[in-house]
């Protein structure tokens, strides 16, 4: 009999998080070996017990799950990583894309596609529910010709933007960071100048619409 695949669960809401590994572990050839509530611990409980699939919410505090397969790519390139988000929009799902995931599935739709979209990614396969489908295909018949600046932005300074986003301090991103106050002015001054924003409110609303934390 095989190994089951092993499986990381990355969510803020506990109560999520048990009914996907009750949906999952019904199934003889999966297994939950991690659970998570934030991006950071996401990344290393995805390290410590050797995942082969990281699922990840999209909207987590501290670090969101963007940049948590952003982080997990770099780091395990062999990792699957599928994406759960409840937002049915093309600009949620091309982030998701462009963040390294490989499938991004509704949570309106898990209870019916959660553990073919598992094997499907499992396999290397592409596991993205219909209406993301069609958005890739006219991503790419119909590229923009302005292109999203943050992917300007380093891994360290759309950290900064999230905390920032949601509110915390200098001095407290500095302490969660173990970096110098001065240091995280820096990177606020290179994030305001690279995104062309001026002040803390445009940078929460550009969070807010490029997905990066919840409303």
């Amino acid at each position: 009999m095989s190994v089951p695949s092993r499986i990381l669960l990355a969510d803020d809401h506990a109560l999520l998080r048990q009914g996907l590994r009750l949906i999952i572990e019904r199934e003889p050839d999966l297994t939950v070996v991690a659970e998570a509530g934030d991006g950071h611990e996401a990344i290393e409980h995805a390290i410590k017990h050797r995942a082969d699939l990281a699922i990840l919410d999209v909207s987590m505090p501290v670090l969101n799950g963007l940049g948590a397969a952003r982080e997990l790519r770099r780091r395990l390139p062999a990792l699957r990583i599928l994406m759960l988000s409840m937002h049915d929009n093309e600009e949620f799902f091309l982030e998701a894309m462009q963040a390294g995931a490989d499938g991004y599935l509704l949570k309106s739709a898990v209870d019916y596609q959660l553990i073919d979209a598992c094997r499907a990614t499992l396999r290397g396969e592409a596991a993205i529910f219909a209406g993301g489908a069609r958005t890739l295909i006219r991503h790419y018949l119909n590229r923009q010709t302005s292109e999203d600046r943050s992917e300007d932005l380093s891994p360290r300074e759309l950290e900064i933007l999230q905390l920032i986003a949601e509110g915390h301090s200098g001095r407290q991103i500095a302490e969660h960071l173990t970096i110098s106050e001065k240091t995280v002015e820096r990177h606020r001054s290179n994030i305001l100048a690279k995104l062309g924003l001026t002040d803390r409110l445009q940078l929460t609303r550009y969070a807010i619409r490029r997905g990066i934390i919840e409303p």
